[in-house]
C-alpha cells in the first residue's frame, strides 16, 4: 500500500511540477482521476492543439471555395466547349456531306472534226490547235502537244468528257494538201474515218462574280500530276498522311521560330488546318479564331478520309486574282497562268503554283515576276531535297523563265453567245442548277467562225471614215448558222465581242428594210400560174390609201422609176414600188404569213408599209428568216446547244434537229435563183471582189430611212450569216446595206471554207435561156441568161434571137398576161 502510495504520489508530484504556475484541474463531479482516465485526457489535449483560429478557417473557406468555383468553371468551360464543338461540327458536316463546292455550268464550244476531205488549210488547223491550248514540240510524251514536218501533222488529242462519254487520249496524224485533209491515220498508221479535238471551253453560265473554279479530282491530279501533290506535301505539310489534323511538332517549331525572330515568321497550321481556315473561318488572328481552327481540323480529319481533305485543298486555295474575280484552285490556276490543264504543267511550272500558296499577291508573276522567281526556286530546291527530281534537274529547271501567259481578265470571250445559250437552256433548266451543279454544256459554236466574225468588227473604222461619220459612233451585231443543221456557229452582240453588256444580236429589233422583199417574191413564186422571174410589175408613182391614216407614197432608193420591169429586176434592184405593188396584190394577210412561217415568229398587224421592211426583228430573227429561205423548203428552229451532261458523265438531255417542211423545193429553188442574182449582178455585186463565182453565194441588202440601219443577209452552201450595221441612238447615219453591212458580212465569211450552193435544180424545175432585156425567152443559140421556170408553167417564148431585124417587136407574142396588164385590167 505505502509502495503504491508513494508511487503515485511521485505521479502527481511530477504532474504538479511540469503545470507549475497554473491551477490544478479541478476534479469532475468529486471523482478522482485514475490512469484508465489518462487517455481521454491525452485526446482532449488534441484536440485543442488544433482547434481552429479565424485565420485558419478564412484560408480555408478560401480555398474551398476556389476549388468549387474552379470545378464548377471547368464544368461550364467543358459544356461551353462541347456545345462550341457540335456547333463547329454540324457546319463541318453540312459542307462535307454534300458536294464541297457549287461550281456554275461550264460551257464548251463544238470540237474540230477531222475527216479525210475536209476543208482544212496548215494555217486553220494552226490556230485551232493554239486556242485549244496545244504546243508545238518535237516529242508527243504528253498530252496537248503537236509537231509539224512538211505537210504531215502529227496531234496528241487529249482526252475528255462528251455527250458520247468518255474519250480517251489518242495520237492523230493527219495529212493535209492542197487545202484540205489527205489523210488521217492513228499512231500505227492504221486509216481513222472520223476524229476530232476535244471540245474547248468558253465560259460558265451564271458565273461567280467574285471567283473563278475548274474543279480537279484527287484521282486525277494523283493519276495525271503526282508531282503537284508531292510538291505540295513537301512545301506546306509534310506530315500530312501521318497527323490526325494538327501537328504539334509543327505548332512548336514554329513557335520557337516566331520567338526567337521577334515576329511571325512561320506558320504551323497543317494542310487540314489550312482548309479549315478557308472553308469555315475569316482570317483575322485570335485566339478564338485559331482554337476554333484547330478543333474543326480535328474534326474533319476524324470523319473524313485523307484525299477528300487533300481534294478541297486543291481545289480551294487562293492563287491570285483577276480584276474582281479570285483565283481558286490549282485546276483554275494552271488555266489563267498557263493557259493550259493542270496535268500538262511541266515541274517548274508547278512549282511556281505551289510556291504562291505562301503568298499569292505577294508572288504574284505578273505584278511581281522577281518574287515569283526567287519563290519559285525555292520549291525547285525543296523538290530536289525530297528526291522529287534530281539536283541537275534543278539546275536547269531554275535557268527557265516563269513562262506565264498574258494577263487577262477570267471572263467570257464570247458572251453573245452565252447569253444565247443561257436563253435556251432556260426553258428546260432553272438558274439554281444551271448555277450550282456543274453541267457541262455542249454547244455548236465554231471557233472559227467566231474569231472571223469577231475580227470582222475592224471594218467599222473604215465604215465610219466613207460615211463621214464619228470614229466609233456605230455598233453592229451579226449571226452565222448552218444551213444543213440549224446549229449557230457564232453570234456578235457588239462592236466590243468581249463585252457582256447589252446584246444587240438577241434584244436589238430594228426594221429591216428590204430583208423582207424575197418573202414577197417568194409568196408570188408560189403562184406560177400567175407569176414567174419575167413577169412585169410596174415600178411607177403609187399612192396607198389607208383607212385612219394619211396616204402612202413609196418611193425608190434612187427617187426614180423605171416603167414596167421583171420581178427578176426588181428584185436585183430592191425597187420599193414595184415591190409594194406585188405585196398589195397578193395580200398583206399572204405575205404576212409567209414571214412568220419563215422566221419562226409572229408579225403582228399587218400594215402596207410592212411591204418595205417597216418590220422590226433582230439580227438572230432575221438569220432564222434567211435560214428557212437556204434550206430548200425546210424550216429548222435555229437552236446552239447540242447536249447536257452532268458532272458524273451522264447525259441528262440531247438537242436534236427539229425539220419541217413548210415550202415545196421547187419554189425555194426559184427564190434562191433570184437571190444569187442579187449578188452576181444586182447591190451585193460587190461581194464577187472576194469570192469566187463558183460559191454562187445568194442574199440580200436591207437598208432604213435616212441610213439608220443598214442589213446584209446571206448564204453559201453550208453557212447563212447576217450583219446589222447602226447606231444605238437610231439616228440617222447614211448607211446603206451595201457600203456598210455587206463589208463586214464578207470579212467575216471570207476566211471560213465556204461550200458552194448546188447548181442541182429539183424535179419539176427546168432552165430556160432567156432575154432579160425583153422578159421573153429565146431559142438556146441567142444571147441570153439561163432562169429557171416551172416546167408545168412555161414563160412566154419566141423562136428568134433579138435584134436580128426591125421586125422582131411583131413576132414576139407574149403568151401570159403581165402584173402591169392584170392592174390596168383592175382599175378598169
Amino acid at each position: 500500500m505505502t509502495a503504491q502510495s508513494g508511487k503515485k504520489k511521485t505521479n502527481r508530484t511530477r504532474s504538479g511540477a511540469s503545470a507549475k504556475g497554473r491551477q490544478p484541474r479541478s476534479k469532475v463531479a468529486g471523482k478522482k482521476t485514475s490512469r484508465k482516465s489518462a487517455a481521454p485526457r491525452k485526446w482532449v489535449v488534441k484536440q485543442r492543439s488544433q482547434r481552429k483560429t479565424p485565420l485558419n478557417r478564412g484560408l480555408r473557406r478560401l480555398f474551398t471555395g476556389l476549388l468549387t468555383l474552379s470545378l464548377a468553371l471547368l464544368m461550364v468551360g467543358s459544356a461551353l466547349v462541347i456545345s462550341w464543338s457540335v456547333a463547329l461540327n454540324e457546319r463541318v458536316v453540312a459542307r462535307f456531306s454534300g458536294a464541297l463546292f457549287q461550281t456554275p455550268a461550264f460551257v464548251y464550244a463544238a470540237p474540230l472534226e477531222l475527216y479525210e476531205g475536209k476543208a482544212l488549210s496548215m494555217q486553220q488547223l494552226h490556230d485551232a490547235l493554239i486556242q485549244a491550248g496545244y504546243r508545238s514540240a518535237q516529242n508527243l510524251d504528253q498530252t496537248g502537244l503537236f509537231a509539224r514536218q512538211g505537210q504531215r501533222v502529227a496531234i496528241h488529242r487529249r482526252g475528255y468528257i462528251g455527250p458520247q462519254g468518255q474519250v480517251d487520249p489518242r495520237i492523230l496524224h493527219l495529212n493535209i494538201v492542197d487545202g484540205q485533209i489527205d489523210q488521217l491515220t492513228d499512231v500505227r498508221g492504221e486509216p481513222l474515218g472520223i476524229d476530232q479535238l476535244e471540245p474547248v471551253f468558253i465560259g460558265h453560265l451564271y458565273p461567280n462574280v467574285r471567283e473563278q473554279r475548274e474543279l480537279v479530282s484527287y484521282e486525277s491530279i494523283k493519276n495525271e500530276a503526282p508531282l503537284l501533290i508531292e510538291t505540295l506535301l513537301a512545301v506546306e505539310d509534310r506530315g500530312f498522311f501521318e497527323h490526325s489534323g494538327v501537328s504539334p511538332t509543327a505548332i512548336a517549331r514554329a513557335f520557337l521560330t516566331n520567338l526567337l525572330s521577334g515576329g511571325r515568321v512561320q506558320g504551323g497550321s497543317t494542310i487540314t488546318q489550312q482548309l479549315a481556315k478557308n472553308f469555315f473561318l475569316t482570317p483575322e488572328r485570335s485566339y478564338q479564331r485559331k482554337a476554333a481552327e484547330l478543333i474543326m481540323a480535328l474534326l474533319m480529319e476524324w470523319q473524313y478520309p485523307k484525299e477528300k481533305i487533300l481534294e478541297g485543298y486543291l481545289n480551294e486555295v487562293y492563287l491570285g486574282q483577276s480584276g474582281a474575280q479570285a483565283i481558286h484552285g490549282f485546276g483554275t490556276a494552271a488555266r489563267f497562268y498557263f493557259a493550259r490543264p493542270i496535268n500538262e504543267l511541266q515541274a517548274h511550272e508547278l512549282a511556281l503554283l505551289v510556291g504562291m500558296v505562301k503568298g499569292a499577291s505577294f508572288y504574284n508573276p505578273h505584278r511581281h515576276p522577281e518574287r515569283a522567281l526567287a519563290r519559285r526556286n525555292v520549291v525547285i530546291d525543296v523538290m530536289a531535297a525530297n528526291g522529287l527530281i534530281s539536283l541537275t534537274e534543278a539546275d536547269e529547271l531554275k535557268a527557265r523563265p516563269l513562262g506565264v501567259v498574258e494577263q487577262g481578265q477570267m471572263r467570257a470571250r464570247h458572251p453573245a453567245f452565252l447569253n444565247l445559250v443561257r436563253r435556251q437552256l432556260s426553258e428546260q433548266y432553272d438558274r439554281q442548277a444551271l448555277q450550282t451543279q456543274g453541267l457541262r454544256i455542249f454547244t455548236s459554236m465554231d471557233l472559227a467562225a467566231q474569231t472571223a466574225l469577231e475580227q470582222a468588227t475592224s471594218k467599222l473604222d473604215l465604215v465610219e471614215k466613207n460615211r463621214g461619220l464619228p470614229a466609233g459612233s456605230l455598233q453592229t451585231a451579226g449571226v452565222i448558222a448552218s444551213v444543213r443543221t440549224g446549229e449557230i456557229h457564232a453570234v456578235l452582240g457588239g462592236r466590243d465581242p468581249g463585252f457582256a453588256g447589252f446584246d444587240r444580236a438577241l434584244d436589238s429589233r430594228r426594221q429591216i428594210g428590204s430583208l423582207i422583199k424575197p418573202v414577197i417574191y417568194l409568196e408570188a413564186l408560189r403562184q406560177p400560174q400567175r407569176y414567174h422571174w419575167l413577169s412585169t410589175v410596174l415600178d411607177e408613182p403609187l399612192t396607198v390609201t389607208q383607212a385612219g391614216s394619211e396616204d402612202w407614197q413609196p418611193r425608190n432608193f434612187d427617187r426614180q422609176f423605171k416603167g414596167e420591169i421583171t420581178l427578176l429586176d426588181a428584185l436585183v434592184d430592191s425597187r420599193n414600188v414595184p415591190a409594194v405593188r406585188l405585196g398589195l396584190d397578193l395580200g398583206l394577210d399572204r405575205v404576212g404569213m409567209q414571214f412568220e412561217t419563215l422566221a419562226q415568229r409572229p408579225l403582228g398587224q399587218r400594215f402596207p408599209a410592212m411591204l418595205l421592211g417597216s418590220v422590226q426583228a433582230s439580227p438572230l430573227e432575221v438569220t432564222q428568216l434567211y435560214h428557212s429561205l437556204s434550206a430548200d423548203g425546210f424550216v429548222t428552229p435555229l437552236r446552239a446547244i447540242r447536249a447536257v451532261v452532268d458532272q458524273e458523265g451522264q447525259t441528262l438531255t440531247r438537242y436534236g434537229l427539229e425539220v419541217s417542211q413548210a415550202y415545196d423545193r421547187q419554189s425555194m429553188h426559184l427564190l434562191q435563183y433570184g437571190l444569187e442574182q442579187v449578188v452576181a449582178r444586182g447591190t451585193a455585186r460587190s461581194l464577187q471582189n472576194h469570192f469566187a463565182p463558183r460559191l454562187r453565194l445568194a442574199g440580200k441588202t436591207g437598208s432604213t430611212n435616212e441610213g439608220r440601219d443598214a442589213w446584209f443577209a446571206g448564204f453559201s452552201g453550208d453557212r447563212v450569216a447576217t450583219i446589222w450595221v447602226g447606231r444605238d441612238d437610231n439616228q440617222p447615219a447614211n448607211l446603206t446595206g451595201s457600203s456598210s453591212a455587206l463589208p463586214i458580212w464578207a470579212a467575216a465569211m471570207e476566211p471560213l471554207n465556204l461550200a458552194p450552193r448546188s447548181d442541182r435544180a429539183p424535179p419539176g424545175v427546168v432552165y430556160r435561156n432567156a432575154c432579160l432585156d425583153e422578159g421573153v425567152v429565146v431559142p438556146e443559140h441567142c444571147p441570153g441568161v439561163a432562169v429557171p421556170f416551172y416546167r408545168d408553167y412555161p414563160p412566154p417564148r419566141i423562136d428568134y434571137c433579138l435584134g436580128q431585124s426591125d421586125n422582131d417587136q411583131e413576132k414576139f407574142q407574149p403568151s401570159q398576161e403581165g402584173v402591169f396588164d392584170r392592174l390596168r385590167n383592175w382599175i378598169q
